[in-house]
């Protein structure tokens, strides 16, 4: 099975791009941050900035762990799916269930430790343009010295080889399970994280305005919302699909290909989701805890800045690894379709009609992760506000969630478009003749 996987990869490298942008800026990330374990153990550091250090690359550090597991299984849930018939031809081949996922893991495991060898340059100038940061906000002391050692170098392998290999195995047991075991145990999670993140939002009226972990807990809320979101998207699709009145040829096609298509995407619409959840809520929060602060006078902490650095820097790393986890997923989706398109084009339609049919996908995609998105987010922003200030609403307008709506808009229609364009450029009889 190892030769059958370096086989694979020498012969079709381009299969393997996506899962190597994934774990490429997944060690990236992990290891930029958890270089900071590595500066904070250097002798001579001060208290303070140890403390500020070491909380930083433990929070962003489990974020960056969750962030490289659901990008990997998303680009390799895709993947698997798309390689459907030459798995099952090794089944029929003489290949054991066990055999196919250890290949499948091989193949994935040795693309991303390339992808973290390739990480360890931009991780020590990513590590040191940190460091900065937390100097020039006066959080670090200016005689701190940025050190890349042993921490940042195994967690980053660590991590990221142990989650390519977990979501290798997973998107392989999700392909050869039966649909229904399958299902049951994704509600259950999803049922799960749903309860545990309603229950989570409402404590926040435990807190008072001035606790220091007052915003934790509507954060968390709304990100464990947004999970159990994500783990129904299949669900949630077709149930917008079903009660959604589109007329014209495009829409018509959009409608029928996002109902068969609905399990194959919801990789994609989870990323939506998580993204627009995360996003919304944190910017939103982190606006109302800074106009709090303002209006009141008080001098703002040093534990005050660490949170708002760790907030923007959590966000900013979100922004990155959903837009390539789209890209990624729609990428790897809509070229497998070459023979879909080829076939509409046969059968009358032109590239015009095809990339609207494309395009208004896109558009209803992005319209349903962005609703689950901002639900899950209004969940944690609402009850904060209202303890925070004794509103309902934040007073940052509509800036914050039109901002973050565009973005997930252009990665989605954008990424879908430029792929559908490109694969139109075969001709239509090569397209469907093709066994891609």
């Amino acid at each position: 099975m190892f030769v059958l996987a370096m086989r694979s990869i020498r012969q079709r490298p381009g299969r393997f791009l996506a899962t190597l942008v994934s774990a490429f800026l997944g060690a990236g990330i992990i290891m930029t941050f958890n270089s900071l374990y590595d500066t904070a153990g250097r002798p001579g550091v001060d208290p303070a900035s140890k403390e500020i250090l070491t909380t930083s690359a433990s929070v962003v550090g489990g974020y960056g762990t969750l962030l490289v597991f659901f990008a990997v299984a998303s680009t390799l849930t895709v993947n698997v799916r798309q390689r459907a018939g030459e798995l099952e031809l090794l089944r029929c081949s003489g290949a054991t269930p066990g055999q196919i996922g250890r290949m499948v893991v091989g193949e994935t495991v040795a693309v991303a430790l390339i992808g973290a060898v390739l990480a360890i340059g931009p991780a020590m100038l990513g590590g040191q343009a940190l460091l900065d940061v937390f100097k020039d906000s006066g959080q670090v002391a200016r005689s701190v010295d940025h050190s890349f050692g042993p921490v940042a170098l195994l967690s980053g392998f660590d991590i990221t080889l142990v989650a390519t290999a977990g979501a290798a195995l997973l998107a392989v047991r999700r392909a050869t399970r039966g649909r229904r075991q399958r299902g049951r145990a994704r509600t259950r999670l999803a049922y799960g994280a749903l309860g545990v993140g309603a229950l989570s939002t409402v404590s926040t009226f435990a807190f008072s305005a001035t606790d220091e972990a007052l915003m934790a807990t509507p954060a968390y809320g709304a990100i464990l919302l947004s999970v159990g979101f994500a783990l129904l998207s299949p669900r949630l699709l077709k149930g917008v699909l079903e009660r959604l009145p589109l007329t014209g040829a495009s829409g018509w096609l959009a409608v029928r290909n996002l109902r068969r298509r609905a399990d194959h995407l919801s990789g994609i619409l989870m990323s939506l989701i998580l993204f627009t959840a995360v996003s919304v809520a944190t910017l939103y929060m982190q606006g109302v805890e800074s106009d709090a602060m303002r209006a009141s006078g008080a001098v703002r902490t040093a534990d005050a800045k660490n949170l708002q650095t760790l907030n923007l820097t959590v966000v900013g790393i979100i922004v990155v690894f959903v837009c390539v986890m789209l890209v990624n997923s729609l990428y790897a989706a809509t070229t497998y379709r070459g023979r879909e398109f080829g076939q509409q084009r046969l059968a009358g339609a032109g590239p015009g009609q095809v990339l609207g049919t494309v395009g208004t996908e896109g558009l209803i995609l992005t319209a349903v992760g962005l609703f689950f998105g901002t639900v899950a987010a209004l969940a944690g922003i609402i009850p904060f506000t209202i303890v925070r200030t004794d509103s309902v609403l934040p007073h940052q307008g509509l800036g914050i969630w039109l901002a973050v709506g565009s973005t997930a808009a252009a990665v989605t229609i954008g990424t879908s478009l430029a792929t559908a364009r490109r694969v139109l450029r075969v001709p239509a009889v090569e397209a469907v003749g093709s066994t891609a």
